[in-house]
């Protein structure tokens, strides 16, 4: 009984997870550092249910600016944070 009640607490739980957020790969295309923000031409973001495009995103944190610049090829996440598309993790691709 236990085992099962568990079970179905595990399962109840799983919408709270989320949407995770898949890598997107992308070319730098303007680094803003003074505004916060990052050109990317990006191929599609399916957490976001975005086609690729090339747009301008703000960055979670203003540190991600300094680790690359226009012509850099990156994996990056977004997310819509308070109704803003933002760059929440960002790594030039090997």
């Amino acid at each position: 009984m236990k085992r099962t009640i568990l079970a179905g607490l595990a399962l109840a739980c799983i919408p709270l997870l989320g949407h995770a957020q898949a890598t997107t790969d992308a070319e730098v295309r303007k680094v803003d550092a003074a505004r916060g923000k990052i050109t990317l031409k990006h191929g599609e973001i399916k957490n976001l249910d975005m086609p690729a495009m090339s747009m301008v995103f703000a960055v979670r944190d203003a540190a991600m600016l300094t680790r690359v610049q226009p012509g850099d090829k990156v994996h990056f996440t977004a997310d819509k944070i308070k109704g803003i598309y933002t760059v929440t993790s960002i790594e030039i691709r090997k």
